[in-house]
This record gives structure tokens, sequence and C-alpha cells, in this order.
């Protein structure tokens, strides 16, 4: 069975969870066709996966289903550390900087809709066979596309032939699409079993903090759910056994708040903790995202965060490669840039996870020393929040271009804690009020947001950048008005940024620096032909 036109489908997506589906979203949205699917029969029912973090959910308004995840979500606006049930840190988070709890089949459910609204549809029950025509050399120019091999119906339907120009693989931690590449999947196994139970309870606990129980025999995390549900989860007891309501209500009993009953559990698991990521993210015309990619810790509630920031990531860059906006170039840069974030998250999770299961007299009291520390002084607040908010993730930048010439003040402000640099996104206000992001904005394009100079140069400036604007049909420029405020975007000085279409900072410079400016512009960007 073959596909009639292979010019049809742009892009497989195998896996249809949540990165699959945020990717075939983003795909959709910006014109590309693009195929989803998914070995599995019927969508996913258990609450794997919970948090939703601000970088995130900046990215699903600009989706358009902001309202549909907060409508389903609940807010999480504290961490409170309890040592021997005695009251140890609490970290509080700003509005900007909360996460919301929302089980991983709503995600999917509001996903789903939104992909059906773009005039895509999941394909289940089929599943990869193999890929043929990969060219393992990395070059996008090598070949012309990928040759799936595709089984219908667990077997009982037909085999089919689909020839796409590229490939994801968003097709979780076995990922059929990263053994067919030959992709190694480094990394650790922690040695214990956690037990998770989901469940209904009587008593009392709030409604918008995760609670962390720290005890000799290991610590429990208690996490809300929407519609009254909390998440119990803990190292599983010495002698291991399955999972179950009486052992966790122990666990409670044992280490958790008094007077808190377990009374109707929804999901319950044993489950072991890896940190591993591929040791590429990409081969040629085929990409790897999500679990696929890599998995870690619960801690912190990254998982799916980070792979829906891959699928944010890739999807726009493989939408203007698609339309001949950009060079394939471009594509070579997901691998390097997602890569490298996920390595600060199985680092910054390893670090947690560890943390709960210190149990020596030494470990103990110096892991209380260091919380009580880090409430007085509110460090956590102020520096590591916004991290976890995805607030400061940034990219390196590879090219001088990217930067402003010579030795400037904003060079040094953008290296400390919370300053817009080069690789960091544009700050959300700022690209809300000027139209950069949101439901509205055009998810394809470029965005020049320029502050104006003094009046003695403001007309030449103009003139210099609409020049350099009308070369380029991708870019376009957005005013800020001396006197109006920006956020901590600008650095005091008139100047640009130019903003990626997924928000993130391409290259700052000042009013001397659009040559820097025109050369980092044709690194990324193909101007079209002539005539």
């Amino acid at each position: 069975m073959d596909t009639p036109d292979p010019t049809d489908t742009q892009v497989l997506v195998v896996g249809a969870g949540p990165t699959g589906l945020l990717a075939a979203c983003e795909l959709l949205r910006r014109g590309v066709p693009t195929r989803i699917i998914d070995r599995a029969q019927a969508p996913m029912t258990v609450p794997k996966a919970l948090s939703l973090w601000p970088r995130v959910l900046d990215i699903l308004e600009d989706l358009g289903v902001a309202d549909e995840v907060r409508a389903a979500s609940v807010p999480i606006r504290a961490f409170s550390y309890f040592s021997e049930r005695r009251p140890l840190a609490s970290f509080t988070f700003a509005d900007d900087l909360a996460a919301r709890q929302l089980p991983q089949p709503e995600t999917e459910r509001i996903l789903t809709e939104r992909l059906r609204s773009l005039g895509g549809k999941i394909e289940r029950g089929v599943r990869l066979l193999a890929l043929d025509d990969v060219d393992f050399s990395g070059r996008i120019e090598a070949t012309d596309g990928v040759t799936a091999i595709l089984e219908h119906g667990d077997g009982q339907g037909p085999v089919e032939r689909v020839r796409a120009p590229f490939v994801i693989g968003a097709d979780g931690a076995g990922s059929s699409v990263r053994g067919q590449l030959g992709i190694g999947f480094q990394g650790t196994t922690y040695e214990m079993a956690f037990a998770l139970v989901d469940a209904r309870i009587d008593g009392y606990l709030p409604k918008d903090e995760i609670l962390y129980y720290q005890a000799a025999g290991g610590t429990l995390v208690i996490v809300p759910q929407p519609e009254g549900v909390h998440r119990f989860l803990s190292v599983m007891p010495d002698g291991g056994g399955e999972v179950s309501v009486p052992m966790m209500q122990g666990i409670l009993d044992e280490r958790g708040p008094r007077g808190v009953r377990i009374t109707e559990p929804v999901w319950q698991t044993v489950f072991r903790v890896h940190a591993r990521r591929a040791v590429d993210f990409q081969r040629g015309r085929v990409f790897l995202m999500g679990d696929a990619a890599h998995v870690h810790s619960p801690a912190g509630g990254q998982g799916m965060n980070n792979g829906l920031q891959d699928a944010h990531n890739l999807a726009w860059k493989l939408a203007a490669v698609i339309r001949g906006e950009s060079p394939s170039s471009l594509l070579g840069t997901y691998g390097q840039e997602r890569s490298e974030s996920t390595r600060r998250i199985v680092r910054d999770t390893d670090i947690q996870t560890r943390a709960w299961m210190f149990n020596g007299p030494l470990q103990v009291r110096a892991r209380d020393a260091a919380f009580r520390f880090l409430d007085r002084t509110h460090t956590v607040s102020r520096f590591y929040t916004p991290v976890m908010a995805g607030r400061r993730l940034a990219y390196e930048p590879e090219r001088d271009t990217q930067r402003p010439g010579g030795l400037t003040a904003c060079r040094l402000r953008g290296r400390l804690p919370g300053g817009a640099k080069v690789g960091g996104t544009f700050p959300r206000r700022a690209a809300l009020s000027a139209g950069i992001s949101g439901p509205g904005a055009d998810p394809g394009r470029w965005v020049l947001a320029v502050r104006e100079p003094g009046r003695g140069r403001s007309a030449e400036w103009r003139a210099e950048i609409g020049h350099i604007a009308a070369l380029r049909p991708q870019l376009r420029v957005r005013w800020i008005p001396r006197g109006v405020a920006a956020g901590d975007a600008f650095c005091g000085r008139p100047g640009y940024h130019l903003i990626r279409p997924d928000g993130h900072i391409a290259a700052h410079g000042h009013q001397d620096d659009l040559d820097r400016l025109e050369a980092e512009l044709d690194t990324v960007l193909l101007r079209p032909a002539a005539g």
C-alpha cells in the first residue's frame, strides 16, 4: 500500500503524546501538511505527567488553548518542606512563575481538539516497522526524504510505505524511531523503585501547595490535582512488593500530615527513575523529541515541559525550511539547543532526587540547615523559581553577529540572572503588548523589535531599518517608542532585538550594529529570488 502523492505529507510524526501533538499543531498552524500516527488504539487514561510551567503555558497561550488549560487545571503557589513533620521551609511562587497541575490525559485532550481544529487527526493503531533511506551523514541535502514502513491494525491491516521529507520520533522512552536510527540512550537508572498513588482523601491538604515530608525513612511528596485528587509519591519501602493503598497510608501515617486518610484511589503504580538522554537528537531528516530523546526524575515536574519545548523549538524551524524561508542549516541548531537544555534539567532533577534520599544524621542536618538558609534569604524565590518556570531558559549564541559590537554594558547585563540576553526569551509582557507573541501573532514570522534613537537620528534610523526589512518578507518590524516601557528587554541604548518565531532573542545590537544585523539575517533567512 503506497500513499498516492508523497507531497501530501511534509512531516510524519510518530507518537501522539503531548510532545507529538504539540509538534503537529505547531506545524499545521504554520501551513505544513503533517501526519501523526500512534500505535495505541485509544488515548492514554492514566495521569502520568502533571506540571505545566509558565514558559510552556506561554506556548499553549500562543497556540490558542490557554483558556482550556486554565479551566481544567489548578495552580501551585508554593513548595513546602518538612523535616520529621516539623516545618522547614516554604518557597512561594509569584503568579507569573507558578505552575499549573493538569493530568496528562487532559493535556492530550486539549491538544487533540486543537489539532482537529487545524485540520489534523490522529491515526491510531498504526505502528512504525522500519525507516528506509535515512542518511547517516547528517546532511539534510543528502536525500529528499525518508521512507517509513507502517503497519495498520496491530498486524491485521495493510502495510504502508510513506515517503515524507521529514520524520519526528515522539514515541516515548522505548522509541522505535530511536532504535531504527541506532542512537544510544545514555545515562543511569536509580537503584530504588518509587511508589505512586493518586487518590481522593478525607482530611485537609492544601489545594495549591506541593508538600515534601522528609524523614529518616525517606521523603513523601504530596501533589494536588484537579477535582480533589492528590498524588502521593515515595521511595518503595524495604522489601519492595506491590504498591497498595494500605502501604501508602502507612507511609502517610508515619511521615506525613496527621488526620489525612486515602479513600478513593484513582491510579497506583511502581516505577523506576531513569536519567538518560539520546546521544544525538537528529540523524539527517529524522529527529527525536520528548521521552524518545530524554527521560529523567519527576522531581520538579519538568519532564513533559522539556518535551513540549522540544516540539516548539523544532516545529518552527522545520516550517521555515520547508517553506523555503530559511536554509536547512537552521535544523542543525535543534539538537544543539535542546540537548544542552536537557543536560541542565537532568543535572538539576538528579540533585533534587538524591536530596529526597538523604538518611544519614550528618546528611539530614546539612540538608535541613541548607533549606532554612534558603528560606530565610529567599534565594530560591529570587534565583531558582524563575529557572523552574522556564523564564531563564537561554540558548548559547553561536556567532559574534548575534551580539552588539564592542565592549558594551549590555553584554555584562545579559549575564546577570533575570537580564534579557541573546538566546533567552523576549520578556513576555513586552512581547504581548507589541504583538510579537499571543494567539493573534503570526507564528511563522521573525520580528525586529526596535527602540528608536533620539530625534536627531530617528528618520535615518527608520530608513535604514526599513531598507533591511524590505529585502526579507519573513521579517516584521515593531517600533518601540523610547517613552514606552518594555520590561527588562532593552538595555537603555537605542537598538534592536531580533526575535525568532519561538520568542527567543536571536540577536541584539545598537545603532552602529546594522552591518552585524544584516549578516545575521543572511545566516538565518533566505532572500527571495530576484524577479
